[in-house]
């Protein structure tokens, strides 16, 4: 475990919460970005879930503090370099965790909650294999296009390399397929399989991969299909995306039945379960037979089987209601502590690492550990040259536990984190409430600068296509790019510098080597990036724009919450300038969206009164047109856009249940009744909320009345 969270739940404070929500949401997306994206990652299996579920303890007990950047609003990573981009038409979501047998009740208890206490909830258990996900497309029964997971919405192209898995069928096994379907499951190496190929790296002096997992990561993510045709890949299917007739199956178990009889290989270690201890002793079974499966797997997964009950239970934000995973333990050993070193990130928040003597933990060679912050260092009290326990689950790096003091040399010194940038030397404050150091060097910081450019031209942001980390970095010690207007000028520049030396009046004041000249560039490659560049410049999405301008705590959800509140750039700008007087109809409406409390609207606010932003704007919208956000939903209800505040008890439908079908017929949901709320609905003991829609003249409607009007 990386972190360990002192303060019981209970007891916390809304404060303390805030802060560990920030952690919490900066850790997992940062883990979430070197597993999915580039099959390296730094945070162990269990120490991912340990923060899942903290973050899930602090959301359901300060619902109002949901972060718009919340773990649970994430899938996965963005595209990997190199390959065609698919779009899932039904994404591909993640799973929530549990992790403790007593859990499993819980989750069983939240279900039928929901469903108005629900009777004989048969769920379909089956082991977590541990491979990456893939989603393969048939139509009329032939393999058209595979994918990988990706961020959930846009995976990779991976149609050649699935091609090559003997386990996959080219044609389903049936005279009378569906006209379109999407088989979902999981590609994994088999252990024995993966020893041999160890073995011929060694042989050829080539990368030996740490387990099973990682190799078939990297096997199926190649961009050359003879490499992935040459490693062995086994595949399992376990569920289903986008298709034509729904009617095909009504039960998870139904489901995999016909997979099977279409040609896809399905675990046989499945089992039905009617309650917790039945579930319960299903798990430890499975925890028995792992060491002799020929496949590693990471747990156990949780599923309604009735798919009535699924699409009645629906979806969080990237989670089905209806299903988890139960997890495995982690793995532990000891090591030596021989670095700590600092990181200063896109915000200036300073990170501590531990550079760590090497060390096999359960088959993975692990060198480095994130120490997060000063108080982590201080609790645990970690100094270079102590011996530590740290610990990792499947496939990743681990997180130091604790340390060994009985092992403690006198010569280890308490470490003292600075109070200085080690990048600028600029002082970095700590502000009240907060956890993170962070260096007050802003954009003359060099290291906060580059991070902001690489935030700027990343996917979800405005998602320059060769615009690497290294050319970021190289641009801005050149002094070619300082900030993000920079790189629409730099096709201007380039040619300037390419105008003869003897025309000095003409050439260019930088006076640079033209990208042509330099060693890895050649004309073909500066064209694609310049041509990358400039089809960016008309038609920027707002909510993409949004993001890319690296404002803290405005995530791609929020992005996304503030495209469809405000429709206009202009439009946002000015009533946030306005927004600044707390007692404004435009402050009201920011903190009135749902997921948008004052601690993000402090950020933003502040944001938009700082000269120099509003200056790299102004610089921005010269080069870019920006888009007025178009909500493209096709939905035609009646609430379709409207804002819905639902308060007081529900009668025929639980309140979960409510907000979840509102958000399927393209209403917006809030948590509070403002000027901008279409829609209030009433349920039995409606309170304060009733009273106030009634002060505004907003539209009160009985929990039938609202029935009736949607139907």
């Amino acid at each position: 475990m990386i972190k360990e969270f002192t303060t019981p739940i209970e007891n916390i404070s809304e404060t303390a919460a805030k802060e560990e929500l920030k952690f919490l949401s900066f850790e997992m997306a940062r883990a979430d970005d070197a597993y999915y994206k580039h099959d390296n990652p730094y945070l162990s299996d269990s120490e991912y879930d340990t923060y899942k579920k903290r973050n899930n303890d602090l959301e359901a007990k300060f619902p109002h503090l949901i972060r718009e950047n919340s773990p649970n609003k994430r899938v996965g990573a963005s595209v990997k370099d190199g390959f065609s981009k698919i779009s899932h038409n039904v994404p591909m979501l993640s799973l929530s965790n549990i992790f403790e047998e007593t859990e499993i009740a819980e989750f069983i208890d939240s279900i039928k909650r929901f469903l108005g206490n629900h009777n004989n909830i048969d769920i379909f258990a089956e082991p977590k294999i541990d491979g990456l996900g893939f989603s393969a497309r048939y139509e009329d029964g032939i393999f058209v296009s595979g994918a990988t997971r990706g961020d959930g919405k846009t995976g990779e192209d991976i149609t050649l390399n699935l091609k090559t898995i003997y386990d996959l069928p080219l044609k389903l096994n049936t005279n009378k397929p569906p006209k379109i379907v999407e088989i979902r499951g999981e590609v994994y190496m088999d252990k024995n399989d993966f020893l041999e190929l160890n073995k011929k790296q060694a042989e050829l002096g080539k990368k030996i991969f740490a387990n099973p997992r990682n190799a078939a990561a990297g096997s199926l993510r190649q961009l050359d299909s003879k490499i992935t045709k040459e490693r062995k890949l086994s595949l399992f299917a376990y569920t289903w995306g986008e298709i034509s007739d729904d009617s095909l199956w009504s039960s998870q178990q139904e489901f995999m039945n016909i997979a099977k009889s279409w040609g896809f290989p399905i675990c046989e270690h499945i089992k039905h379960c009617q309650t917790p201890q039945e579930i319960a002793k299903y798990y430890n079974e499975l925890i028995e037979k792992r060491p002799n499966l020929s496949y590693d797997i990471d747990g156990a997964v949780y599923k309604v089987n009735d798919l009535n009950l699924q699409e009645r239970l629906g979806f969080l934000t990237k989670t089905p209601r209806w299903a988890t995973a139960h997890k495995f333990e982690a793995e532990k050993a000891e090591t030596i502590v021989n670095n700590i070193r600092i990181q200063v990130g896109r915000t200036g928040a300073l990170t501590p690492v531990a550079d760590l003597e090497p060390i096999n933990v359960g088959g993975v060679i692990v060198s480095h550990a994130t120490l997060h912050n000063e108080d982590e260092i201080k609790r645990k009290d970690i100094r270079i040259g102590d011996r530590v326990i740290v610990q990792r689950a499947g496939d990743v790096i681990p997180q130091i536990v604790t340390v060994i003091k009985e092992k403690r040399k006198d010569e280890n010194q308490e470490f003292i984190f600075p109070h200085n940038c080690p990048e600028c030397g600029a002082y970095a404050i700590r502000e009240e409430d907060e956890a993170v150091r962070r260096c007050t060097g802003g954009l003359t910081c060099p290291a906060q600068a580059i991070e902001r450019l690489k935030h700027f031209v990343s996917r979800n942001a405005f998602d320059i296509e060769g615009f690497g980390s290294r050319y970021i970095e190289d641009f801005y010690k050149e002094g070619l790019i300082k900030n993000p207007a920079d790189i629409f000028e730099l096709q201007k520049k380039n040619e300037q510098a390419q105008i003869p030396q003897d025309d000095f009046f003409s050439k260019d004041e930088s006076n640079f080597e033209p990208l042509e000249k330099r060693e890895g560039w050649g004309k073909k490659s500066v064209d694609n990036l310049f041509n990358a560049i400039n089809s960016k410049k008309q038609n920027m999405e707002l909510n993409r724009f949004i993001y890319s301008l690296g404002i803290r705590q405005v995530g791609t959800a929020t992005a996304l919450l503030i495209a469809k509140n405000y429709g206009a750039f202009a439009t946002w700008q000015k009533e946030m300038q306005i927004a600044n007087d707390k007692n404004s109809e435009e402050y009201q409406k920011l903190i009135s969206i749902d997921s948008i409390g004052e601690v993000v609207a402090k950020d933003i606010i502040e944001f938009f009164n700082e000269t120099h932003n509003q200056e790299i704007i102004a610089k921005l919208l010269a080069h870019v047109n920006v888009a007025n956000y178009i909500d493209d939903t096709d939905y035609s209800s009646p609430i379709t856009g409207k804002t819905i505040v639902f308060t007081g008890t529900l009668e025929k439908m639980t309140r979960s249940e409510a907000k979840a079908n509102a958000l399927k017929l393209g209403a917006k949901v809030a948590g509070s009744v403002s000027t901008k709320t279409d829609f209030v609905i009433i349920g039995a003991n409606a309170g304060s909320k009733a009273k106030q829609a009634k002060e505004l003249n907003i539209t009160i409607l009985t929990e039938t009345e609202y029935l009736e009007m949607i139907s």
